[in-house]
């Protein structure tokens, strides 16, 4: 995984298989984001087996079935679809692609994994609301800074055990490194990406969500910005929201594409969790001027101050839960609603944010 390039971040983690090999057949499908290889690889060290991977660019489904024994590249995308013994297809599409690909996959009576964001538009939210409820499949989403993250699946753990007492607060940094010249031309198209709060902003509000305890969320202010990318009008390299949750939690996210040359790593994500008996900060990527690795945890109760370094001890569970979810019908992993009101409140956040000119 290369440290300085949040594109190509792909985790991986050791074999904790759910079922047994052949119980759980999935196809990759649309990879134009380098996450792709991240949801593989959760699905594979789960159990799954990818059985087809497809792009219409020959090159991108070679690179990617290089890596996973067994996988063969599929002609077409309707061959995939046609497959019966596929029982979902993960993608990484262009953004604004995903919503049209998993109502094709839901309409072919199979489960979808899509990287995030998982739609562009409130319209395509309502077309795929009303599609994943007829089919009755999961139209599942890899909101990977939470769950392919240890210290934030840790996170979850310490707050779901009280031990800061309930969360009043949550605070989310994603700064990301740009590397534009690697960065294809849809990167830099407005309508293809869907702007900074819904592209990685997704990232922050569904942890806002998640960590305050509630799905009902209302966006109370929101800006975004093209400070330093005037070559590229269509970009935009800042962005900030606030929440406030139905529970009474509030919620404030910053993202940006402003991460410095120097740091050891594609972006210093951060995450503060302020409890009524305690307080949680996540340094996940690197621990600035200290140590280069990440899944850090720093606690801090009634009973003093914890550093808890949690890199190789807690894995990565949303992906069994996952495949378990599709083959017994359950939402462990995480629910479908859950899932699109995270979306939709980075779509709707996205709709309200100013312009800030400067």
């Amino acid at each position: 995984m290369p440290a300085q390039d949040g594109m190509n971040y792909a985790p991986s983690g050791p074999p904790k298989p759910v079922c047994s090999p052949g119980d759980f057949v999935f196809a990759a499908v649309g990879l134009d984001h380098g996450h792709i290889a991240g949801m593989c690889n959760g699905l594979t060290e789960a159990g799954g087996q990818l059985r087809w991977v497809y792009d219409p660019d020959p090159a991108k489904a070679a690179e990617l079935g290089r890596r996973y024994p067994g996988a063969q590249a599929a002609p077409s995308e309707e061959a995939v679809l046609a497959d019966e013994r596929v029982q979902l297809v993960a993608s990484a599409a262009v953004p604004a692609h995903r919503a049209g690909l998993g109502l094709r996959v839901l309409e072919h009576g199979k489960h979808y994994f899509t990287d995030k964001p998982p739609m562009t538009t409130l319209g395509q939210l309502a077309e795929v609301r009303a599609k994943a409820a007829e089919a009755g499949r999961k139209y599942a989403v890899y909101y990977s800074e939470r769950l392919h993250v240890e210290s934030a699946v840790f996170a979850g753990q310490l707050v779901a055990d009280g031990a800061i007492g309930r969360v009043v607060h949550v605070l989310i940094t994603g700064p990301h490194r740009m590397n534009a010249p690697s960065r294809p031309a849809w990167f830099f198209d407005r309508e293809a990406y869907g702007g900074i709060l819904c592209d990685i902003g997704s990232h922050q509000l569904e942890q806002v969500l998640y960590y305050g305890g509630c799905d009902d969320g209302t966006v109370t202010s929101a800006r975004v910005a093209n400070y330093a990318h005037k070559e590229h009008p269509g970009i935009e390299d800042f962005g900030d929201a606030t929440v406030v949750l139905g529970n009474g939690v509030t919620g404030y996210c910053r993202v940006d594409w402003f991460t410095p040359d120097g740091l050891g790593t594609w972006g210093d994500g951060r995450t503060f969790i302020v409890g009524t008996e305690g307080t949680i900060e996540l340094r996940k990527y690197i621990d600035v001027g200290r140590e280069r690795t990440g899944n850090h945890v720093y606690l801090v109760d009634s009973g003093g101050e914890h550093h808890i370094p949690v890199s190789g001890k807690v894995g990565y569970p949303f992906f069994g839960e996952l495949i378990l979810d599709c083959l017994e019908g359950t939402e462990r992993a995480m629910t479908q609603e859950h899932a699109f009101r995270a979306a939709e409140l980075c779509l709707q956040a996205q709709q309200q944010a100013v312009r800030v000119e400067g």
